[in-house]
């Protein structure tokens, strides 16, 4: 027996006793892979060991309890094996579990070392760019003129036919003699003007387009009572009530241009008005255009795509995170910060977004550490009572060299 077999010993403990304690010390923090000392034994030609030696340190990758933070810059990856991809100032590529992000005043995602998330700018998608720094700007949401209106009427059969022609302008608005029903609809100008658009029907007297029908006159009258052009459109419905065509037949809501903003040219589809003994009532009024709006926060889907909320009640995506893997994520090497860094033992970066392999992302949410804290405390009991007894063995040569030194 010699010195060294104890000596390697006792530093092979040593080492994973600080494996162990490295484990501990992290059990909560976040995103943080708990690591298992390898070891692997030692001989130089002789069929007598030379001790031992620490083979590889190697990292567990296996998922993270999903703990609620309740903070929406809060990101975990749940059910995959997908990394958050950063980069720093110069370039440098690095990779994280860790989701706890914070927002710039510029805009732009940090972790809490300040390495910028990356992903894809809205509009764009995987593959088609390269990841880059996310920012998720204060800019105003831009307007969206309507261009289509869907309406849907009920008119009631048991109208009669007004006394007089319909006429509309300023100074002179309709009265009732003129139309038996009227309601208003709102539209958005190019610069996100809400636009009150006036219809009124009145009961035709003309032969019916359909025979036994009835049809109906729509007129559209903007808000100072001027009668829009294309009007009136003529509703056609047949003995049942029901509307079967319209004259023209794809009417249209059209706004001269005004105050800066460019005339207005909607789509008006009518489909599924009715005509029954009932009273009036518009049964569906439903366009697409909205006014401008101020970012007021935003949340990460299960994707990744950054959900932006604005005060005109509309969403929009800000961008969407950028996830990678590697064929071998042991092969990563801890840069410490929660990060890692691709070598030649991981393979190169495989980009994507969340789903499928990579995981789905879960806002107000954070990957815990995946140590087993009753496990470590056990394995640091086995470590312990190794390093004793290694210390032990290099007491007895010890002792065996006393006695031939004392012969």
């Amino acid at each position: 027996m010699g010195f060294g077999q104890g000596v390697s010993g006792l530093n092979a403990a040593a080492s994973n006793l600080d494996v162990i304690g490295n484990n501990i010390a992290n059990a909560n923090t976040v995103g943080f892979k708990q690591s298992t000392a390898q070891f692997a034994d030692v001989y130089a030609g002789s069929k007598i060991g030379l001790g031992t030696r620490v083979n590889a340190v190697v990292q567990s990758f296996t998922n993270g309890n999903i703990a609620s933070s309740g903070r929406n810059l809060d990101v975990a990856i749940s059910n995959g094996n997908g990394f958050f991809r950063l980069t720093n100032t110069d370039g440098s590529v690095f990779y994280s579990r860790n989701g706890q992000m914070n927002r710039l005043d510029d805009g732009r995602l940090v972790n809490a070392t300040g390495l910028q998330v990356t992903g894809y700018p809205a509009g764009t998608t995987a593959g088609g760019v390269a990841p880059q720094p996310i920012t998720i700007s204060n800019a105003q949401m831009p307007p969206r003129a309507t261009q289509t209106v869907t309406a849907q009427f009920q008119l009631d059969s048991r109208s009669t036919v007004p006394t007089t022609a319909f006429a509309s302008a300023p100074g002179a608005l309709p009265t009732s003699d003129m139309f038996n029903y009227s309601t208003a609809i709102s539209v958005y100008d190019s610069l996100g003007n809400k636009q009150q658009v006036t219809a009124y029907f009145a009961k035709s007297a003309a032969a019916p387009t359909v025979p036994g029908g009835t049809n109906w006159n729509m007129y559209l009258t903007d808000s100072a009572g001027n009668t829009l052009a294309g009007m009136p459109v003529s509703m056609a419905f047949d003995s049942n009530g029901v509307m079967q065509s319209t004259t023209p037949a794809n009417p249209t809501l059209a706004l001269p241009a005004a105050n800066g903003a460019a005339a207005l040219t909607a789509n008006l589809n009518l489909t599924g008005s009715t005509q029954f003994g009932s009273d009036n009532d518009p049964k569906k009024i439903v366009q697409d255009g909205y006014a401008s709006g101020a970012l007021l926060g935003f949340s990460v889907q299960e994707d990744g795509t950054i959900l932006g909320s604005y005060s005109n009640e509309k969403t929009l995506s800000l961008g969407q995170i950028a996830m990678a893997t590697f064929g071998n994520v042991e092969g990563l090497k801890p840069e410490g910060d929660n990060v890692w860094s691709a070598t030649g033992a991981s393979g190169q970066e495989l980009l994507g977004t969340a789903g499928g392999a990579m995981g789905t992302l879960k806002s107000n949410a954070v990957e815990e550490s995946n140590v087993d804290l009753s496990g470590q405390l056990v394995n640091l009991i086995v470590a312990q009572r190794n390093y004793q007894a290694n210390a032990q063995t290099i007491k007895a040569q010890d002792t065996v060299l006393q006695t031939l030194v004392n012969i």
